[in-house]
């Protein structure tokens, strides 16, 4: 006869519920603010292994060689899911808020030297998401890397933790993913391999920078009606935006052997975030504004989490010996995604972008 599982079977409740008795593993030894604090941080994990998987998802649909259009709104929707993780995370920092400074300080040495510095999870997430190495935030001479492999010496716990990011820095990434799609991108009909695709590029490039210096004047005479403004500043301004503009899309800050691929990357971004209104792009610019929104719910969420322990703790250094609420403040600043974030920069109204060569092909397909 088969078994029928009952709701407590299926969730593993009997184990999962006996989870909570920390340092001691004896949860008649922790109060209930502590109770609160361990409940709460065991939930951001669990949320972290579902986003983990999504993420992977996602990521697996995007980086194959060829993505057909009906798998884009896939992509999307599992990257809106972790999305919504994010978005709840911020919320649930509220519950967190209900420990009072003194509430926390009663256990806080109990738990000393662990510190969600240690999450390896998101330590994960960073790493698939396509977080660059060299823009992790290191600070305090405290890298959370480092300490992750150090830890990872000390415990077979220690030792799995670190195996799972390890094995995460050989995976592609969500980032890489992305750019090779975006790289693929139709620009004015032209796709990578067909015949004088990279002179296509460039006219584009150079069209799109003409018609930004085109509104030079307009932008210009916008700044000098600010109470106040000095006109040759304001000048300097939109000059320095224009060069800007100019490095971003010939991928001068590139290494040389990237910036052929770096170049049609950025403007093919360029291309689906200035024709969006296209049936053919309808898709694309929705996966690029749903990377864009998951990022921007990952810097709230490092915001949030900033500002809720510099309630709870003021500027105290971290049990995990990080600066605490500075360390998190520069998590915040970092972008993962900084090409989706400063072609935003540079786009032009719709009445003065180039003309499209062929509208015909971005239309709508029988």
């Amino acid at each position: 006869m088969t078994r029928v599982p009952t709701y407590w079977d299926y969730l593993k409740l009997d184990r999962l519920l006996d989870l909570q008795g920390g340092v001691d593993d004896d949860e008649a030894e922790v109060s209930a603010d502590e109770l609160h604090f361990i409940v709460v941080h065991q939930a951001f994990e669990l949320w972290f292994k579902l986003a983990l998987r999504e993420l992977r998802l996602a990521r697996d649909l995007l980086a194959a060689p060829h993505v057909a259009e009906e798998v884009i709104p896939h992509v999307v929707h599992h990257l809106a899911r972790i999305h919504r993780i994010f978005h709840l995370g911020v919320d649930q920092l509220a519950v967190v808020e209900t420990l009072t400074p003194q509430d926390f300080l009663a256990f806080r040495d109990k738990l000393a030297p662990a510190s969600g510095f240690q999450s390896f999870q998101m330590r994960e997430l960073e790493v698939l998401l396509g977080l660059d190495a060299r823009d992790r935030v290191v600070e305090g001479g405290l890298d959370p890397m480092g300490m992750l492999e150090r830890l990872g010496r000390g415990s077979p716990a220690g030792q799995l933790a670190w195996e799972r990011v390890q094995a995460a820095r050989a995976e592609t990434t969500l980032r890489d993913g992305l750019r090779r799609w975006l790289h693929r991108t139709p620009i004015q009909g032209s796709s990578p391999g067909d015949p004088g695709d990279d002179e296509v590029v460039r006219g584009f490039i150079e069209a799109y920078l003409h018609a930004l210096e085109g509104t030079h004047g307009r932008e210009t005479a916008r700044l000098q009606t600010v109470p106040g403004a000095d006109a040759a500043t304001s000048e300097a301004r939109v000059a320095q935006g224009e060069s800007l503009a100019r490095q971003f899309l010939e991928a001068r800050d590139a290494p040389e052997a990237e910036r052929a691929f770096t170049r049609r990357v950025r403007a093919g971004l360029l291309f689906i975030e200035s024709y969006r209104q296209l049936p053919l792009l309808a898709w694309p610019r929705t996966l690029v504004d749903t990377v864009v929104e998951l990022e921007e719910q990952l810097v709230l969420w490092r915001g949030r989490h900033a500002r809720m322990v510099e309630r709870v703790i003021g500027r105290r250094i971290g049990t995990g010996g990080s600066s605490g609420v500075d360390y998190l403040d520069a998590t915040a600043r970092v972008r993962i995604f900084g090409e989706l974030w400063t072609v935003r920069t540079i786009l032009l109204p719709r009445d003065v972008v180039p003309p499209l060569a062929d509208p015909a092909f971005y239309g709508f397909r029988a």
